[in-house]
């Protein structure tokens, strides 16, 4: 479990995957090993992560409460699985702690609830954010929004003036590690540096950088210190639904946690509240302690290879799929195309007059790879690089309020992980020649009220693939928004 580690190397990963050899089927009656690249949604497990559960469930029990023998041993490993997630950016556990939630958007969500905005107090944060990034400030905070360049990168000038434009009143600036639409990696130290020089704090959603660079917090007094940091274990390997916050224990020992009851409290009368030390005091009831368990193991299998083996190998697998990608004709990309050791492994594009939806399904249905498509829960950033115009966002929201997403604009993204291979893009550039050239085979009608498209007569027996769902269940076409 947490004793012990054999030695892995970039090679070793791909037969690490969960599932890399799963057969789907495809719309032709054949049958395929499922491609997954849609890496920067969630990933798939490590075997070594499913090993490491495994080798905890029988010692499974309530933590921080519990006298009983597996109660001790749980509340242990519970405990040094919080080190490892502090350990794997460098933060100073005497000066910092490590709270253990459901994913990025919850933590995000906690900071803001905790932070104590006063009116008029200001968050900057960027259009490039995902919602997560931006919405849970909007609720408590005077948002200022900075923009992005034509080429899709944070404008750093922009960003600098606005610190330097709202310093006094500016509590914090919130800005991603590497964006889930293009890739871009942001200058987070440098950024750190000019908002400390205004006297606030900032927060890095880390969500799509930990799984591809290596991240160091920095000393807590060094000027390009990160204030607060959250990632994501279900984008790291580690999908058993935990997200991880860091910041100053300082910060979280002062006020009211966001969400109370179990385990928050030292005691409680009637009258009268005295509150547990964080990070207990904001992982109120029975924490996800199967869930901490797995990222800490995750984070020692990427840390075991080694994050510059991890992003050298997706440097390769981007040049190789750029390379590739530019010579189909009617291919638009997004973001940098250049200078591909600025970004993580994400390749975003559209086909020339076809809806992104129906490119994605054709993608799924007839090659066997998943990707994803739409607007990637960024909306605000897609719809730039789109160039949509405000009468054109105006006419979308209109169409999408009364209930029709069929126009809705977006785009296809292939995201890469530390296990895709050459193997995996070249199966992927042939689905987009084909279709680019207008040759696959079936015929795909769009659901108006989602915006996706689905073959017809393709019909997906769901219950031969996962024992609990009854066979006579109506099934649905697609569950989900392509607006996300």
């Amino acid at each position: 479990m947490i004793t012990h580690q054999q030695q892995f190397s970039i090679n070793d990963l791909r037969s690490e995957i969960v599932g890399i050899d799963t057969i789907v089927p495809l719309l032709d009656g054949s049958s395929r090993p499922y491609i997954f690249l849609d890496n920067a949604a969630s990933t798939p497990t490590f075997r070594t992560v499913m090993k490491c559960v495994e080798e905890f469930l029988p010692w499974y029990s309530g933590v921080h409460r519990g006298t009983g023998f597996k109660s001790l041993v749980a509340t242990e490993v519970f405990d040094r699985a919080h080190e490892i997630c502090g350990e794997f950016v460098g933060a100073d556990p005497d000066t910092n702690c490590v709270i253990l939630g459901k994913n990025t958007t919850e933590c995000v969500n906690k900071l803001s609830n905790r932070f104590g905005f006063q009116t008029d107090d200001v968050v900057i944060t960027t259009v490039m954010e995902h919602h997560s990034n931006d919405l849970p400030w909007r609720k408590n905070a005077k948002v200022i929004h900075v923009g992005i360049t034509a080429d899709g990168h944070l404008d750093l000038v922009a960003l600098k003036a606005a610190i330097r434009q709202h310093r006094g009143k500016l509590k914090l600036v919130a800005v991603n590690g590497a964006s889930n639409i293009t890739g871009i990696v942001s200058p987070i130290h440098e950024i750190a540096g000019w908002v400390h020089d205004a006297g606030a704090r900032i927060f890095v959603d880390a969500a799509q950088l930990a799984p591809h660079r290596e991240i160091d917090v920095l000393p807590d007094d060094h000027p390009h210190h990160i204030d607060f940091i959250a990632y994501s274990g279900h984008k790291m390997y580690a999908p058993f639904g935990t997200g991880v916050l860091i910041g100053p224990k300082k910060f979280f020992e002062e006020g009211v946690p966001d969400m109370v009851g179990g385990g928050v409290v030292d005691v409680v009368s009637l009258e009268s509240v005295a509150w547990n030390d964080p990070p207990h005091k904001e992982e109120a009831g029975s924490p996800n302690v199967v869930g901490g368990v797995a990222v800490a193991e995750a984070i020692r299998i990427l840390e075991n290879v080694g994050m510059d083996a991890i992003a050298e190998h997706e440097l390769r697998l981007l040049e190789y799929a750029y390379g590739r990608i530019r010579t189909i004709d009617g291919i638009q990309l997004y973001g940098p195309t250049d200078n591909l050791a600025e970004k993580v492994g994400v390749v975003t594009f559209n086909i020339e007059g076809m809806h992104n939806s129906l490119v994605a399904a054709i993608i799924g249905t007839e090659a066997g790879i998943g990707v994803r498509n739409g607007c990637f829960c960024a909306h605000p950033y897609v719809k730039q690089l789109l160039n949509v115009s405000p009468e054109e966002d105006r006419k979308f929201t209109a169409e999408v309020l009364a209930g029709n997403k069929s126009n809705m604009p977006g785009m296809v993204r292939a995201s890469f992980g530390c296990y895709n291979n050459e193997d995996d893009v070249d199966a992927l550039l042939e689905i987009l020649e084909r279709i680019a050239r207008k040759e696959f085979n079936g015929r795909y009608v769009q659901d108006t009220c989602s915006g996706a498209f689905h073959a017809e007569g393709y019909e997906i027996p769901f219950h031969k693939y996962f024992s609990f769902i009854d066979a006579n269940r109506p099934v649905k076409k697609r569950m989900y928004s392509e607006a996300s």
